[in-house]
Parts: structure tokens; C-alpha cells; sequence
């Protein structure tokens, strides 16, 4: 098998703190500095309760390897959604209930999953996976 696992999602914005916010409030992800030389208010890492980095939010001056045009706030083009395997279905239905959050719940009680799909601030779709045990 040559892929072992998704490694990250990246995400530019000109929302970068309220983004920031949005992931670490609603799915405890830790916010922490991107590598050197880039500086915090160009890039925040997003990371899991394991310390894997899933999720690169930079500005929009933020410098890329791979340039391309892309707009902020737009729907995320040919890609439809992100999907993240989630815990607590119950607590995170009720932070996006505290923010005022739009979402959608699907049950496929067929094979144990419930899902909410919501946007972030930068209307990148979410799909939110909660698996009974």
C-alpha cells in the first residue's frame, strides 16, 4: 500500500484567528505556531488529541510552495467536503447550538454513524463522523 493515511488539510483564509478559533473551540483541536521561518499571524497548525498536524490554516499573504489562485470564503471548488472522525456527538452538536451554528444531522443507524455537517468560517463543508462503539 503506498498511501498510509491522509496527512493534513490546508486551508487559506482572511480569517485566520476567528478560523482558528472555530476548530479549536468546536473540536479541541490545538492550535500551535507552523514551523519556522513562517510567522504565527501567516500560519496556524491545527492538531488532534494524538499530535498529528491535520489541518494548515494560512493567510492569504502567507507564502506557498505550490501557488494557485483561491478565494476565501468561496465554496472549496471540486473538492465537496472534508470528513473528520469525531467523539461526542452530544457536545459537539451542542457547542455549534451555543455559536448559533448552521448544520445538518444524518443518521445511518445502518452501520452506527451519525454525522453533523457544517461549514467553517470559510464555508469549507465538514463532514463530522461519530461512530458507535
Amino acid at each position: 500500500m503506498i498511501v498510509e493515511r491522509l496527512d493534513h488539510v490546508n486551508i487559506i483564509t482572511d480569517r485566520l484567528a476567528e478560523t482558528a478559533r472555530f476548530y479549536s473551540e468546536l473540536l479541541d483541536l490545538e492550535e500551535r505556531d507552523g514551523p519556522p521561518p513562517l510567522p504565527p499571524h501567516q500560519v496556524r497548525w491545527m492538531y488532534d488529541a494524538g499530535g498529528q498536524a491535520i489541518l494548515h490554516l494560512n493567510s492569504t499573504d502567507c507564502p506557498r510552495a505550490f501557488d494557485r489562485a483561491v478565494s476565501p470564503g468561496a465554496e472549496t471548488g471540486a473538492i465537496h467536503h472534508v470528513a473528520l472522525r469525531c467523539g461526542n456527538f452530544d457536545q459537539v452538536k451542542a457547542r455549534l447550538d451555543a455559536r448559533g451554528g448552521d448544520y445538518r444531522i444524518n443518521d445511518l443507524s445502518s452501520i452506527g454513524l451519525r454525522q453533523i455537517f457544517t461549514a467553517d468560517p470559510n464555508n469549507v463543508l465538514l463532514e463530522l463522523n461519530f461512530f458507535s462503539a
